[in-house]
């Protein structure tokens, strides 16, 4: 095994750098799309049963399955990588930002409104602050989920380190089959422990310290 790292290190490097980015990128991506359709459907109750309720179906979605379907359309590499990984980084946050925003209290929404604030001023001083840790539990919660979905796009020859996992499954039995599913499945869980301190750091500086305490 550390002959096998030893001897692709700047490879595996590489493939690492390409699997953290592919997965930040998306994850702003869909904490922008989920906030975005939180804003649009917290005050209606109808429209908040239907979005979490099409969180909770869309991860039931088998994302190897899904991946297969986007080839037609989308063809292979990094295209139908991010559908499928904004797709599903999307729906624990976009529960987690209708439940935040729901929960604020509507007196402080009233006392924002009588002070002259305008609906997105409020939205945007008040109710967004309040329901960031909220949020950002479920930027967390999705961060962990995709990287590890982030490693099945290789499928689709999409860019990070489930290519050496694939590979290794391919040759299972030969040469190096085993040191390369295994320094895929370490490193991915690395860089999941990473990018979850990273949250918490970014938690610590966004989130006001009267609403931690």
């Amino acid at each position: 095994m550390v002959d096998y790292v030893g001897s692709r290190f700047e490879q595996i490097l590489f493939a690492s750098w390409q699997h953290f980015s592919l997965v930040v990128q998306c994850l702003v991506i869909a904490t922008v799309l989920a906030i975005v359709v939180a804003a649009l459907v917290y005050r209606s109750p109808a429209l908040t049963t239907v979005a979490n309720s099409v969180s909770a179906i869309g991860l039931t979605i088998p994302s190897f399955a899904l991946i297969g379907l986007l080839i037609a359309p989308f063809g292979f590499g990094v295209a139908p990588a991010v559908i499928v990984v904004v797709f599903f980084a999307v729906l624990p946050i976009l529960r987690n930002a209708v439940v935040g925003l729901t929960s604020v209290d509507r007196a402080i929404v009233e006392s924002a409104r009588g002070v002259g604030l305008s609906r997105f001023q409020t939205f945007r001083r008040i109710e967004l602050p309040m329901a960031w840790p909220v949020i950002l539990a479920g930027v967390r919660v999705s961060a962990q989920m995709v990287m590890g979905i982030a490693a099945i796009t290789a499928y689709v020859l999409g860019p990070g380190l489930g290519g050496f996992i694939f590979t290794g499954l391919a040759r299972l039995g030969g040469a190096n089959a085993l040191e390369s599913v295994a320094t895929g499945i370490i490193a991915v869980v690395i860089l999941a422990m990473v990018l979850d301190l990273l949250l918490v750091g970014l938690g610590r500086l966004t989130i006001p310290r009267g609403i931690r305490v």
